[in-house]
């Protein structure tokens, strides 16, 4: 879906602004995109190749149980900080940001490309960045095709979620664990052709 208020000045504005970020960015200044996703226990269908004339039920849940999921990318690495919180929130979105910087201890900045939502714009959430030497470049409203997690949420999908049936939130969860802490660092380097900067410009759908 292509959001209607999207507008191009600002997204290419952004990118114009984020290749100068990476131009002038020494390396001991990191940046990553945050984002955080609500991947639900519910039965997700997706297309898949089956022989003709070949009838494959698929079992279904309906469940609304949901993880949380909050992470970080950074591209020039591929490396990925994720975590499951029970709420998302400003506090949470703190104590994410503050297991990013213990991850880089050696860090001078960490510089974060994350979206206008509200937690994110909260003075507890610009007041903590600010006093731990943390940088917030907010992407425009409308322009999920500038952050490059959702791609990673588009990966998550595809490994764990799609044409699967969960048994039970438990089963549900653990599997998502082991996505994050497992299976992802292991199959990362071979997703930069997918999770890059590559990005594009989306225009505003038509209102005809």
């Amino acid at each position: 879906m292509v959001a209607p208020k999207a507008d191009v000045k600002k997204q290419e504005a952004c990118i114009e602004k984020y290749l100068q970020l990476l131009d002038e960015t020494p390396a001991d200044e990191p940046i990553f995109f945050m984002d955080s996703a609500h991947p639900t226990m519910a039965t997700k269908v997706s297309c898949g190749w089956i022989k003709k004339g070949i009838d494959k039920p698929i079992e279904q849940s309906a469940s609304r149980t949901r993880v949380n999921v909050m992470g970080a990318i950074e591209l020039s690495t591929m490396n990925v900080v994720s975590v499951r919180p029970e709420l998302v929130n400003a506090e949470s979105t703190i104590e994410f940001l503050k297991l990013l910087k213990s991850a880089y201890p050696l860090a001078v900045r960490l510089h974060v490309v994350l979206d206008q939502s509200g937690y994110h714009r909260s003075e507890l959430v610009k007041a903590f960045a600010q006093a731990e030497n943390i940088e917030l470049h907010y992407l425009p409203l409308y322009s999920p095709n500038l952050n490059p997690m959702e791609r990673l949420w588009k990966v998550m999908n595809e490994q764990i979620r799609n044409n699967q049936f969960f048994k039970s939130a438990k089963e549900f969860r653990e599997t998502v664990e082991v996505f994050f802490e497992i299976t992802l660092p292991k199959i990362a380097p071979t997703l930069r052709n997918r999770i890059n900067d590559n990005f594009q410009i989306i225009n505003p759908a038509s209102s005809g």
